[in-house]
């Protein structure tokens, strides 16, 4: 059996590893929350985002305009079903995995984002996800315009001017600055989004086994990259997976910029000795 997961039953991250853009976003979210919950089953989610389509089929299709149709999608999914952003759970990594989202009614901005997209999608409305600064959001072209919707706050429609206010408030960057960030964002940037809020919560809260799971997927997602294998060279140690850790550490430490190296000799100490009390 391979120290590292290999993913042969994630198709969607495995499109994702190929760079392709055909990834059905909802399964893929899905797939690193099963990393999380092992017997996690798909279909109850899908299920209920199917359901929630059929409830908007109709409204929709009366929709007198683009804003009338999100509105229609904000009502049912923040009122009538009780998705919802709150600021109190940020560190709970439920908000961040779709089926848990769905049966509590909390995420965070990017997950809720997601399920709405997801509903969208099966209505024919074109929710696009939008990387903002520090604030995940969801966008829709309009003939009119484009209207950024924010699931966080109970699916509230801004226009452009709007959003750049709001979030150049929230970030301290300049309207130049964020508008560079409201293009659409691909599968694999908003997995990678998740991904990474995933990785600061569990570091944040020490769970060293689960910030390796997320960031095995980092690393594998850029293979190239020296800090995602050094992050999870670090990792691995901090996991007491020791062994993988030594040895990625090795190869870290053959090409680290001179300020990590101190680091990564005292990560290498640990996995030596933690070896030693093994053998």
């Amino acid at each position: 059996m391979s120290a590292f997961p290999t993913y042969e039953s994630d198709s969607e991250f495995q499109k994702l590893l190929a760079r392709r853009s055909d990834v059905d976003l909802t399964a893929a979210a899905l797939e690193f929350a099963r990393d999380a919950y092992p017997q996690l089953e798909f279909e109850p989610t899908m299920l209920w985002i199917a359901d929630r389509a059929s409830e908007l089929s109709g409204p929709v299709a009366r929709a007198k305009s683009e804003r009338d149709a999100l509105e229609a999608l904000a009502r049912c999914l923040a009122e009538e079903h009780g998705l919802h952003g709150d600021g109190s759970h940020f560190d709970d990594p439920d908000c961040s995995f779709l089926n848990r989202v769905i049966e509590t009614g909390r995420g965070i901005p990017i997950s809720l984002s997601v399920v709405y997209m997801a509903v969208a999608d099966r209505v024919g409305i074109e929710l696009k996800g939008v990387a903002a600064p520090g604030h995940f959001l969801t966008r829709c072209d309009t003939p009119a315009g484009v209207l950024f919707l924010d699931p966080f706050h109970a699916g509230r429609i801004m226009l452009r001017d709007e959003a750049l206010a709001w979030l150049s408030e929230q970030s301290d960057l300049s309207r130049r600055e964020v508008s560079s960030t409201l293009g659409e964002a691909s599968p694999r940037a908003i997995i990678i989004r998740m991904l990474n809020n995933l990785k600061v919560l569990y570091a944040r809260t020490e769970d060293w086994p689960a910030a390796w799971q997320v960031q095995h997927r980092l690393s594998a997602l850029h293979p190239g990259s020296y800090p995602e294998r050094r992050d999870l060279a670090i990792l691995s140690v901090r996991a007491k997976r020791s062994g993988i850790g030594m040895d990625l550490l090795q190869s870290c430490l053959a090409d680290c910029p001179s300020d990590d190296r101190a680091d990564l000799e005292r990560f290498l100490k640990e996995a030596q000795s933690d070896l030693a009390r093994w053998n």
